[in-house]
């Protein structure tokens, strides 16, 4: 057996070990588990991806950027009844 000595951020470390600790397991076992699987794939054994936004939250993205450079142009509510009642209008 070797050590392996890895930098964590506090809170990632301490969801980790709860998360962990529900499978019976410590960070330790978890990490060999990781290294094991990866060894037998031949790969990190999970997807890796870039977050990219749908369309339709581009959109809404953009929506809300126009929104609060032109307020002007969209209606605002006091308060949810009062949206409510010209949503049902």
């Amino acid at each position: 057996m070797t050590t392996l000595s890895i930098q964590v951020d506090e809170k990632v470390e301490k969801e980790a070990e709860k998360l962990f600790s529900d499978f019976g397991l410590d960070i330790s076992t978890a990490v060999n588990i990781f290294l094991r699987q990866s060894i037998r794939e031949n790969c990190i054994p999970f997807d890796i991806q870039k977050e990219v936004p749908n369309a339709d939250t581009l959109a809404a993205m953009k929506e809300s950027e126009d929104m609060i450079a032109h307020p002007e142009k969209y209606k605002s509510y006091h308060d949810v009844d009062e949206m409510m009642k010209d949503l049902l209008a």
